[in-house]
């Protein structure tokens, strides 16, 4: 029986507990919860999950060790976050983790320390439908899905997207204001990989949609770790001669 792939489901968690805010009654335990109820459902998988108020935004050097892919959540409390616990994350983003950064996550410190670039975009709260579409079918992370996602109601992001020009680009969203907007980005980052994706507004229930959880998952086996070699750096002695 082969080792389940270890997941740990990161969210701020501050919009789920106002009473005022309709992320209380969509996710009554948390956009974490509905996430990791679901991945730790999928065969392979376990789930765990962290949020910003637990010691050390729940992200001790234990927790990170025994994770293989990190879910991120983030919007109102970025800059909350500390910065030892986001060089921590890039320390084993580079050493293999697998990170998956999802819809207002893209302007968290982590993301854009991994990325080197503002992060930055066009956005609307309204309600737009968004239509992604499947630009690289091929990819991984677009098995088992159509042509295109359709969401009834989302928050627009738009072009320009201040990222680095992603090394594959799995999917594109068209929105009805006539926006689009580079959704399903992937990188690699030292031994790690990195997939940006873009739905997930905490005021619509977009992480019940089961494409759009189609899509994390396969996320998460992407990003997996590999078995590659460690990379050695520094002075070494010549392999051939004397």
């Amino acid at each position: 029986m082969s080792t389940p792939l270890r997941v740990t489901v990161w969210n701020e968690y501050r919009h789920e507990r106002s009473s005022t805010h309709p992320a209380s009654t969509i996710y009554p335990h948390g956009i974490h919860g509905a996430l990791a109820d679901y991945l730790g459902a999928q065969p392979g998988l376990a789930a765990r999950t962290a949020t910003l108020d637990e010691p050390q935004h729940g992200l001790a050097e234990e927790v990170l060790a025994q994770t293989d892919v990190l879910t991120w959540w983030g919007h109102a409390a970025h800059d909350q976050v500390d910065d030892a616990i986001v060089a921590r994350v890039q320390a084993r983003v580079l050493d293999g983790m697998g990170l998956i950064v999802l819809h207002s996550g893209h302007f968290s410190k982590i993301f854009k320390r991994l990325m080197g670039t503002s992060c930055d975009l066009k956005w609307r709260e309204g309600h737009d439908s968004e239509r992604l579409w499947v630009i690289d079918p091929a990819h991984p992370i677009a098995a088992g899905l159509g042509e295109c996602i359709e969401i009834a109601h989302e928050e627009m992001y738009g072009e320009r997207f201040d990222i680095p020009a992603p090394e594959a680009l799995v999917f594109v969203s068209w929105f009805s204001g006539g926006e689009v907007f580079r959704s399903g980005c992937c990188y690699t980052r030292g031994r790690g990989k990195i997939f940006y994706f873009r739905p997930g507004h905490e005021s619509f229930p977009t992480y019940f949609n089961p494409e759009v959880l189609r899509v994390i998952a396969n996320a998460v086996r992407w990003a997996a770790p590999t078995d590659g070699p460690q990379p050695v750096f520094g002075n070494v002695p010549p392999r051939e001669g004397s």
